[in-house]
């Protein structure tokens, strides 16, 4: 899988966040965004995961040379950060079977085994709004690496996590996103040390 942006920008009202964007990024690599805190990182992320769209210029998804629409990119992409909300009315097993109605499960791995690695065995049956944020942050790893998708994207991933929190995290990098598009954006390099290139988001700010 590939993403290509090309002279993309991005603005609110009249900020420019970034602009001017040449970028490709393909799957069986791993890449950090860096930054400054509100330098736009998150931004950038949000748009190569379509939940933003940009102001100029273009942005396509090739899967085996062949151009996914911006309509069924969605399939093909899992995103993972703090800001985003899990729903807590919902046990931890009620709420892995709602998401993976709308997202395919790994091949070789159901809830069951999704729980238990991640740990949160003891709390599968437990509504989630009485969950730590750590165990919440867990929580929203695992929806987004056990998705069957060819892109992963993370937003500070290791935000509320512990110690351990940060081995499981590195763990399920190491054992299901070797073949995968991640990209993760992040100013710690324990979230991003393994990314095989890093990008400056302050690289596309020179308008």
């Amino acid at each position: 899988m590939k993403i290509e942006l090309s002279r993309a920008g991005k603005r609110f009202n009249r900020e420019w966040i970034f602009r001017k964007a040449d970028i490709e990024f393909s799957s069986g690599s791993s890449y950090a965004i860096t930054g400054p805190n509100g330098s736009g990182k998150s931004t950038l992320l949000q748009s190569l995961g379509c939940m933003l769209q940009l102001s100029e210029g273009t942005i396509n998804f090739k899967k085996d040379d062949t151009t996914v629409s911006l309509e069924e990119a969605y399939q093909h992409i899992s995103f993972c950060a703090p800001y985003l909300d899990v729903i807590e009315e919902l046990t931890l097993i009620e709420f892995l079977e709602f998401h993976y109605r709308f997202k395919a499960i790994l091949p070789n791995i159901d809830i069951k085994h999704t729980i238990r690695i991640v740990g949160l065995e003891a709390a599968a049956q437990k509504q989630i709004r009485y969950y730590s944020s750590g165990m919440k942050q867990r929580v929203k790893l695992a929806q987004a690496i056990f998705s069957d998708t060819d892109i992963v994207l993370l937003d500070e991933p290791c935000s509320n996590l512990d110690a351990k929190g940060i081995d499981l995290y590195h763990s399920l990098i190491d054992e299901y996103c070797q073949n995968r598009l991640v990209i993760v954006c992040s100013n710690d390099i324990v979230e991003y040390g393994f990314c095989k290139e890093k990008l400056a988001i302050t690289d596309f700010k020179s308008f």
